[in-house]
């Protein structure tokens, strides 16, 4: 029995040290080699300060100079990553989703008169499953524009130039949609107008 006793204390001492700390580090130790960016996780930095990620979505509510980030369960909030767990007959959902699609009418609707609720992407209205996206769809950068270029008094052109500029494809080439990534395409309009 005592054997059996010093075996299992033993055996908890040693996986404890290889899973607990030698295989954390040693995947930490590679994903900084191979992925230095991604795995601090892609800080971006202005005038030496961090302003933001390009992995985690941000809040410009009430700055209409800036495009919008789709809409989030947690506030944007990092730490608390989630969706709002509602399924698809949950009148909370429906409430929330008609809410947001009111929203997003208000903001755009005055920039482009013939908008109406069919021709709102979807991601302008939903949640993204971690409430933290940091892209958009095209569509959705498209209606944006012509409100930010209105506002900021930029040629519509040169701001959907910027959209086409800042898209990113699929991943690895096959999963997903092509998405705009809003921190860094509204850096971009606060660096000068677009050419």
């Amino acid at each position: 029995m005592r054997r059996d006793l010093l075996n299992s204390a033993l055996a908890v001492l040693v996986l404890s040290a290889v899973l607990g700390l030698a295989y954390p580090l040693a995947t930490t130790g590679v994903a900084q080699l191979l992925f230095p960016g991604r795995s601090g996780g892609n800080l971006v930095e202005r005038d030496g300060r961090t302003i933001g990620s390009r992995l985690i979505g941000q809040g410009f509510a009430g700055l209409p100079r800036y495009f919008q980030s789709r809409p989030s369960a947690t506030g944007y909030d990092a730490a608390a990553t989630s969706f709002d767990n509602l399924g698809p007959n949950s009148a909370a959902l429906r409430r929330a989703l008609a809410a947001n699609l009111r929203a997003y009418l208000r903001r755009e609707r005055p920039y482009d008169r013939g908008l109406s609720r069919t021709g709102i992407p979807v991601d302008a209205v939903t949640f993204s499953a971690s409430g933290v996206d940091p892209q958009i769809s095209q569509a959705n950068a498209r209606i944006q524009a012509r409100r930010v270029a209105a506002v900021r008094g930029l040629p519509l052109r040169g701001v959907l130039d910027l959209i086409a500029r800042h898209t990113e494809g699929r991943g690895l080439g096959l999963f997903g949609e092509p998405g705009v990534n809003v921190l860094e395409l509204n850096l971009a309009l606060d660096e000068g107008p677009p050419r």
